[in-house]
């Protein structure tokens, strides 16, 4: 026990009063003459000892109660910490937690709520005099500067859930900062939440010696959350009228199970399909949501469940594109492939166009996803310089030599492409043997248990170009030969592709140009040129949207827009070689489906979600949180365990402990009852 005025207990000394009147009795007695005292003599004994246990307790009580009323002046506590509230001047920064976790309701209702009210009975602890600070995930600049208890209260009203979530240790070094930029001793740190375990770093905390943290956790009712985690497509060709399948990743962050969780699939507003899953608890599962693509340009898609109370993660939105045609250029040597054009100059999937080598339109390269090199005797250093700054930026190369290649050339511009180049004619006859039909241009075409050599016809090979010596992984050789050779194969040279042939399309060389192979080979390589564009993006994470081959009109610039919600932004741009990456930043604050705007034109669909890290409803207890403190040394940081007792009475015990000056003088106000009773009734 300890004592805010030490001072006063020197005026216990006064005890020696009420000893000294029942030492000392001054009283003045007068002596009675009786003719016979035997009697007497009995009474009297017997009235004297009554008489000193009378005295003797009332100089107790005197005593007492002398004591608690001194000792109530001193007004005694029983420390909590060494916390202490300055009777002036205290800076107090309330961080409260308005993350997508708060919507969970507790016994008072959503912690939200609960957390508004935690922080306006924190603020009403402290005097009108001292100044605070709100801090949100927002980090706004608005909650940077102190203010008045009054702003404080109106700011702390306004306050809603946001999308944003803060790591612990980036709360509390923020409010580190600016408490530094103010001077005072009485810094006192509030952090309001529910401290889910996916945020509540405290390993990572640094704290501030001149600052008292104090964490007031909040605890929600059991919470079954289901969240819809991700999405992707089976295969990334996108072609109308094609039946694909999207598969979407469901969990369960609860302890029970859930069942027939009904997931519905929107495309452009409409629902495609409708499918129900089965999830244990803390568990996920997978469902395939098979449907067909219509119409062309970009594609608006949302996945969506039912789920309570927690309905951020309820939907889940993504966009793609469906192109009119694909773009296809064959630079030739001297005439045009007929091969090449009955195969992509009858279909409207592709638009084909030939050139001659010596007539490129260098400053088209960009627009086509495929470029083929129809039997090109050698390839010049300005083609060769073009078509390297064409791959490096996405683009996609199929190589067909011609009958009497330079193989000197070959080699030197090949090689700058990647590590496979052509070393000599082999004129030995052979066979293609086996296809990977793990590649993704086969991916799908075949029925495996049907893809051996003995079920399959496959091309036969008079004459080929060896590749240089190198071993091929399953995502590089396409079709191999008899003489375990490649005759065909594929390299990633930037962010591009690279496929080689080992023939030309002549039939002195092979059959392959009026093989069935022919066309599933080149068609999936045509297929596979076109850039498959993010489905989603995540809310809070500062990530670049690559866009290709948008020419920039100077009168407009791009914009980020959702008519529906009436949103729109002007992101930051860079434009780097042929790539345009686009920045939002922390502009767009609400899941959806947004569209890329060029001036007045369309160039992608933008898809944002919110994270999901607050999705998984795991959170530290009041004890995880003290063995965590504990375990790293954190002496200025504190649990306040509210147990339903209000906030203030809380704060009063933390910084000025258990208050006992009341206690004292009740007992000071008993023990004077108690003397005068005893003066009274107790007879001598």
């Amino acid at each position: 026990m300890k004592f805010v005025n030490p001072y006063f207990l020197l005026a216990l000394f006064f005890i020696a009063i009420p000893v000294i009147i029942h030492l000392f009795n001054f009283r003045r007695f007068k002596r009675v003459y009786f003719s016979n005292v035997e009697f007497l003599k009995e009474l009297k004994q017997e009235t004297q000892k009554k008489s000193k246990v009378k005295h003797l307790l009332v100089l107790i009580s005197r005593v007492l109660a002398v004591s608690c009323l001194v000792i109530a002046f001193a007004q005694p506590y029983i420390p909590v910490n060494e916390n202490k509230i300055n009777p002036i001047g205290n800076v107090i920064s309330i961080y409260l937690d308005n993350s997508f976790s708060m919507e969970a309701l507790s016994s008072k209702g959503p912690l939200f709520d609960e957390a508004k009210s935690k922080a306006l009975e924190i603020a009403n602890a402290y005097k009108t005099t001292d100044l605070f600070q709100v801090l949100t995930n927002d980090f706004e600049g608005k909650h940077q500067s102190y203010v008045t208890k009054e702003e404080f209260v109106q700011m702390i009203n306004e306050l809603e859930i946001s999308p944003s979530f803060r790591k612990l240790s980036e709360v509390i070094t923020r409010q580190n900062d600016l408490f530094s930029s103010i001077n005072s001793k009485g810094k006192m740190s509030f952090i309001i939440s529910d401290f889910s375990k996916a945020t509540t770093d405290i390993a990572n905390v640094k704290a501030d010696t001149n600052v008292e943290v104090n964490l007031v956790p909040l605890v929600s009712n059991e919470v079954n959350n289901t969240y819809i985690d991700s999405c992707w497509f089976a295969s990334p060709v996108m072609q109308v009228d094609q039946q694909v399948q999207l598969n979407a990743l469901i969990k369960n962050s609860s302890v029970n199970d859930a069942e027939k969780i009904p997931v519905k699939l929107l495309i452009n507003g409409k629902q495609k399909t409708v499918a129900s899953v089965d999830i244990p608890a803390g568990s996920e599962a997978e469902v395939k949501l098979p449907y067909k693509l219509e119409g062309k340009g970009i594609q608006s898609g949302m996945l969506e469940i039912i789920d309570y109370p927690i309905v951020f993660d309820d939907k889940f939105y993504f966009s793609y594109k469906i192109s009119e045609s694909i773009q296809v250029l064959c630079i030739n040597e001297n005439t045009e492939s007929i091969y090449i054009n009955s195969l992509f100059g009858k279909d409207s999937a592709f638009a084909l166009t030939n050139m001659n080598v010596n007539k490129v339109d260098y400053s088209r390269l960009p627009e086509f996803k495929l470029i083929i090199l129809d039997e090109l005797k050698s390839l010049s250093s300005g083609l060769l310089q073009e078509l390297q700054q064409y791959i490096t930026n996405g683009g996609s190369l199929l190589v067909f030599p011609a009958t009497d290649a330079d193989i000197d050339n070959y080699k030197v511009s090949l090689s700058s492409l990647g590590p496979v180049y052509y070393t000599s004619k082999d004129t030995a006859k052979t066979k293609v043997t086996s296809i990977n039909i793990d590649h993704e241009i086969y991916r799908d075409v075949f029925d495996p248990s049907h893809a051996g050599p003995d079920n399959i016809d496959l091309p036969v090979v008079k004459t080929h170009y060896k590749f240089s010596s190198k071993t091929f992984s399953t995502d590089e050789f396409i079709m191999k030969m008899q003489n375990g050779e490649s005759f065909m194969i594929s390299e990633k040279s930037g962010k591009g592709k690279v496929y080689l042939s080992s023939v030309p399309l002549n039939e002195d060389f092979s059959n392959f140009p009026k093989h069935a192979m022919f066309v599933p080979t080149l068609y999936n390589i045509a297929l596979y040129s076109e850039p498959v564009n993010k489905l989603f993006y995540t809310i809070g994470k500062d990530e670049a949207i690559e866009v290709r081959n948008v020419k920039m009109n100077n009168d407009f610039t791009f914009k980020v827009t959702n008519k529906s919600k009436k949103i729109e932004i002007i992101p930051e741009h860079k434009n780097i070689d042929l790539q345009t990456y686009i920045y939002p930043h922390d502009q767009l604050k609400e899941a959806g489906n947004y569209v890329l705007m060029n001036g007045e034109d369309s160039v992608s669909g933008i898809s944002y979600n919110y994270d999901r890290k607050e999705s998984e409803l795991k959170f530290y207890s009041i004890d995880e949180l003290n063995d965590q403190i504990k375990e790293k040394g954190l002496k200025k940081i504190n649990v306040l365990d509210l147990k339903n007792k209000p906030v203030t009475k809380v704060l009063e015990e933390l910084n000025q402990g258990i208050r006992l000056w009341k206690l004292f003088v009740i007992l000071a106000l008993l023990f004077l009852a108690a003397e005068v009773a005893l003066l009274r009734f107790l007879k001598s």
